[in-house]
């Protein structure tokens, strides 16, 4: 792993992103975010830290399908997040971590039924949350 250098982009990213721990952003939005708070940063340093966070396992990094954006969440608390199943609600993109034991049920029939192995950290289940639904 890469030396981790404490800069000012780094730690103005990683700020931003642990105030918006539930939701996801393309490059793009944290770069927008960021900009205005650290004059000095640019696309290249934000895309540059965010490799590097996903390297070290504090952000995580997917794609949805129809999109040709990567999304970067924070994860900081879920380190493991290649280690269980996502759901993200499809109106307001917050994510949540599926770490129950009928995760592990719905693994072993995937497998057992269909004779799929689900890969846990490309695994993202689309729905409506609790909230959006009210």
């Amino acid at each position: 792993m890469k030396n981790v250098y404490k800069t000012k982009a780094r730690e103005c990213i990683i700020d931003y992103l642990q105030k918006n721990t539930e939701k996801r952003f393309t490059a793009r939005e944290i770069y927008e975010a960021v900009k205005p708070l650290l004059a000095s940063v640019n696309r290249t340093t934000v895309y540059r830290n965010l490799d590097r966070l996903c390297e070290q396992g504090e952000l995580m990094r997917y794609k949805e399908p129809n999109q040709d954006s990567w999304y970067y969440q924070y994860s900081q608390s879920h380190k493991h997040c290649d280690r269980h199943i996502h759901a993200q609600c499809s109106e307001c993109g917050k994510i949540f971590h599926l770490e129950d034991s009928f995760v592990d049920e719905f693994e072993e029939n995937m497998k057992e039924i269909y004779g799929i192995d689900v890969d846990s950290s490309k695994t993202m289940i689309i729905g409506r949350c609790g909230d959006c639904k009210k």
